[in-house]
């Protein structure tokens, strides 16, 4: 093989760019901490360690969780939920939205009842192709008539009339959704 144009250090950067990168996704909501629980599971932590991503849909009650998850976490993308008051409202948003290499996700706390949700979403979202929401507690994962994937990784903290405390992880690769999967939490 004939190496032109830079050497091997230009292939390798070539190969380099050309290889999609994956990232790694942790979603959580309803964390309620420190009044359902006093700190969050440490499984959960080990997973925040390991995520390029953590995405977290509101309802974390005290702001003292949001300064930990910014400081242990590469990216943090938040917003405030119904239980949260005026000091996490002041530095996240109702609604969050980024690009995660091609993918567009939004994020909010609440999306309404759960009859007609895939439609209303693909209405108030049409530029995104995952919405993550909390709120219900309830796990839930569907994709709505215009492609919308609607995402909801429950609680792990406060499971209310659900088996397990749960949250999701995820991959992005190239603009896409991978390996979405839903953990249950050992019982407390």
């Amino acid at each position: 093989m004939k190496v032109t144009g830079g050497g091997i250090g230009a292939l390798l950067r070539v190969a380099q760019r050309d290889t999609p990168v994956t990232m790694r996704l942790l979603v959580m909501s309803d964390t309620h901490v420190p009044k359902r629980a006093r700190d969050l599971p440490e499984q959960l932590w080990q997973e925040v360690a390991r995520a390029d991503v953590v995405v977290h849909a509101g309802d974390w009650v005290e702001v003292a969780l949001l300064d930990e998850l910014e400081k242990r976490s590469r990216r943090l993308i938040g917003v405030y939920g119904n239980n949260d008051g005026p000091e996490l409202r002041a530095r996240l948003p109702e609604v969050a939205r980024a690009e995660l290499d091609g993918l567009r996700l939004a994020v909010v706390h609440e999306t309404g009842p759960a009859k007609g949700r895939e439609a209303r979403c693909a209405r108030d979202y049409p530029d995104a192709d995952v919405l993550v929401f909390g709120h219900s507690h309830i796990p839930w994962d569907t994709v709505a008539p215009n492609g919308l994937r609607l995402l909801n990784p429950g609680s792990p903290t406060d499971r209310r009339r659900q088996p397990e405390h749960t949250y999701l992880t995820a991959r992005v690769r190239a603009g896409r959704l991978e390996q979405v999967k839903l953990h249950a939490l050992p019982p407390r």
